[in-house]
């Protein structure tokens, strides 16, 4: 994720001093290509973490619930013994 934000930073940097210097022949044509695949990668990459990050939340919350559901399983078998 860094390695992405550095280089549309570094791509930042350098349309900006393109256009301070009206070399547009470079970055008026290709700057833009490039912030929107960055962009979009950007925003793939945080959609694919935030599914995971979700996905890992339910996988916790199940194992907590199997380890009631246990304990449950267990104080029944126990008070069925008196």
């Amino acid at each position: 994720m860094f390695i992405w934000c550095a280089v549309l930073f570094g791509l930042g940097i350098l349309s900006f001093l393109d256009a301070i210097l009206a070399n547009n022949e470079i970055f008026g044509r290709v700057s833009s290509v490039f912030f929107m695949l960055i962009s979009l990668a950007l925003l793939i990459r945080t959609s694919t973490k935030h599914k995971k990050q979700r996905i890992e939340n339910y996988e916790k919350r199940i194992f907590s619930l199997e380890r009631e559901v246990a304990t449950l399983k267990q104080a029944e078998r126990e008070l069925e013994k008196y």
